[in-house]
């Protein structure tokens, strides 16, 4: 039996994993980064351990480190999450050594299903539909579009769409350079891209008694830069054959490698309805909270049964209801999807953590932050897994979508706008999902607010409550006689400023350029106006000059302006500063080299993803900062382009 286990992982998997041991108690013991060092997950643990360092290489992918941990700490198991070292049977196989128990398949599992190339010959062998590989050498105008993808890992990193011959070379290079610095191994293949593929995954859950569960399959066909934003379980528009039919291929898909606890068989569905195997995931997966939900199962508490040697039931229960997960990012969609970093005022959202038993929640909040959580560079952006379960699928979008509206998340950019939008959207509730659904649709998904009166109108609640913060009987500017108009100025999201100008008199609040806002109420924290007939109520929050303001039209986040501004700081023309602090992996020009406008000049990683830093216009490189490995700040001047004489 299980007694202590130690979590070799961090934020939102680390909290979900100790849930399920407090339920059944087992003592729970952390490992946390310099970064990490007062992150909810330490906090909620019996025991933490810290890993020196910040970086992941330096902290959480040290199997040694986290061996070591586990026996100081006193554990006698050891759960991977997923992520970092989730996947690796040399560190599965170092756990063992170490006489502990290891809450995952066998390491010899995991090495067959390590590289994408050996894993697809095993499932050929075994009977499963594969996708056959292309010879990038032989590779032909007939054979576009292809993808790349890297042979180890996941993630959507090392992974490129080709659709030109002539880019096949650089897009080669550039996933085996990306794979390299990613898993260690630069080995990628070929295979043809279905444009309107997708990707629907099977849970299997395996003991070590021959029992193989099948518990339902997941459509995660939502996906930005081939990660995955929306997942739901059961995958929409499937008839019961065919689902039958991807049962059956993952269960003989773990059964061939002799397979025991939880993972994940991924295929390819195309259009036609024929379906071939991807790769599978040794590990439990991020969207497993959909297949609880419609299950009714604990996926952790049954992995530490399996890991003990306990054995599944026969079959497992029936799936119910519908269930769909979205993945809270901290990054801004429209600027290609950049990560965000710096502190989380606020986090406010409805739902309830997961509840190891009884009733599916109907919402359900998986979150790795809280109120005040430094969101930095060295992890992924994910914030929390925000999951909604109905009788329907119709019923589960509304209520995810309305629930994501309605939080509040101050702070940083997040994706959630786009993420409402998607889930209201008429081809995603039709049932229409591929691969390529962001891309296809979004003029619709990343477009300006719909009210386009909402800026100007969340700028006058900020300026109102701003003043309403002063003691007086009447908020700042009310005056006896007229006179000259109170101005406050503010910055958008988008780099837009934005000018309220208002009086308040005798006769009401007066705004230029907005004369039928009627003001109801001003307080510090929210200001209810009036505008044709309907009633608005604006929360406003203030963080320094950061002001925030939800509502039901939307949320808003504005910068005051100081009244005198002061001189910006100049940097020569042409001049590339960095959109986000990151870390430079590797360059692509030298100072004197000829540009045109586009080209690639460097790569930024930020949060598990790297980032192109392009030429902005034709010319030649006068300057460059960077050097391969550099950390660099948000802002910070990497190289200077000078434009070519006209």
């Amino acid at each position: 039996m299980i007694t202590t286990l130690l979590v070799a992982n961090r934020a939102e998997i680390a909290r979900r994993v100790f849930r399920t041991c407090r339920d059944l108690g087992i003592a729970t013991v952390a490992v946390h980064s310099d970064p990490d060092a007062h992150a909810p997950h330490v906090r909620e643990a019996d025991t933490a351990v810290r890993l020196p360092g910040a970086a992941p290489a330096d902290t959480y992918l040290r199997a040694d480190l986290l061996v070591r941990a586990a026996l100081d700490a006193g554990a006698d198991a050891v759960h991977p999450g997923y992520g970092f070292l989730s996947e690796d049977p040399a560190f599965a196989q170092a756990v063992l050594d170490a006489g502990l128990t290891w809450v995952g398949p066998p390491p010899h599992a995991m090495a067959a299903m390590g590289s994408k190339t050996a894993a697809k010959r095993l499932m050929a062998a075994a009977g499963v539909p594969v996708l056959g590989a292309v010879d990038p050498a032989q590779a032909t105008e007939a054979d576009l579009p292809l993808l790349v993808k890297a042979a180890a890992g996941g993630g959507g990193r090392g992974m490129r769409v080709v659709r030109r011959l002539a880019d096949l070379p650089g897009e080669l290079a550039a996933a085996q350079a990306e794979a390299a610095a990613a898993f260690g191994s630069g080995e990628v293949f070929c295979e043809p891209y279905l444009p309107t593929g997708r990707h629907v995954e099977v849970q299997v859950l395996a003991d070590a008694h021959g029992t193989v569960w099948a518990l339902g399959e997941r459509d995660c066909s939502l996906q930005r830069r081939h990660q995955k934003v929306l997942e739901e379980a059961p995958a929409p528009g499937l008839d019961e054959a065919l689902r039958a039919e991807l049962s059956s291929a993952a269960t003989a898909a773990a059964r061939a490698i002799g397979y025991t606890g939880a993972g994940t068989v991924e295929f390819l569905l195309a259009p036609d309805g024929r379906f071939f195997f991807l790769e599978m995931n040794t590990r439990l997966q991020v969207e497993h909270p959909v297949t609880e939900c419609v299950t009714g199962l604990d996926l952790v508490a049954l992995q530490l049964e399996v890991a003990e040697g306990g054995m599944l039931a026969a079959a497992p229960p029936p799936v119910r209801g519908h269930a769909i997960e979205a993945r809270l990012y901290a990054e801004d969609p429209a600027q290609e999807w950049q990560p965000q970093t710096g502190t989380l005022h606020r986090f406010e959202l409805d739902g309830s953590p997961f509840q190891p038993t009884g009733e599916p929640a109907g919402l359900r909040v998986d979150a790795g932050v809280v109120d005040g959580t430094t969101v930095g560079i060295h992890y992924d952006a994910m914030l929390a897994k925000v999951i909604a379960w109905a009788p329907t699928r119709a019923a589960a979008a509304r209520r995810l979508a309305a629930a994501l509206d309605r939080a509040r998340i101050h702070g940083l950019v997040t994706n959630r706008e786009l993420l409402v939008r998607t889930l209201r959207h008429p081809a995603f509730l039709a049932g229409r999902v591929h691969t390529g659904f962001l891309p296809e649709h979004a003029a619709d998904l990343l477009a300006g607010p719909q009210d386009k009166r909402l800026l100007p109108l969340a700028a006058l609640a900020a300026a109102l409550a701003d003043a309403a913060t002063r003691p007086s009987v009447l908020p700042s500017g009310w005056r006896n006689l007229p006179s000259q108009s109170q101005v406050k100025r503010y910055l958008s999201a988008d780099g837009g400023e934005l000018e309220v100008r208002y009086r308040l008199t005798r006769d009401g609040l007066r705004v230029e350029g907005q004369p039928d806002v009627r003001l109801l109420s001003a307080a510090p924290d929210q200001v209810v106006l009036e505008l044709d007939g309907l009633r608005r109520t604006l929360h406003v929050a203030r963080y320094g000059s950061a002001v925030q303001i939800d509502g039901a039209a939307g949320a808003v986040a504005l910068t005051a302006l100081p009244r005198f501004p002061e001189p910006q700081q100049q940097h020569a023309p042409g001049a590339l500063l960095a959109p986000m602090p990151g870390t430079v992996v590797r360059l692509a020009v030298a100072v004197g080299d000829r540009v045109s406008a586009g080209h690639p000049l460097l790569w930024l990683e930020a949060m598990k993803m790297e980032h192109q830093v392009v030429a902005p216009q034709d010319g030649t490189v006068t300057e460059l900062r960077a050097v391969a490995g550099q950390q660099v700040e948000l802002g910070a001047v990497l190289a200077v382009v000078e434009a070519s004489d006209q």
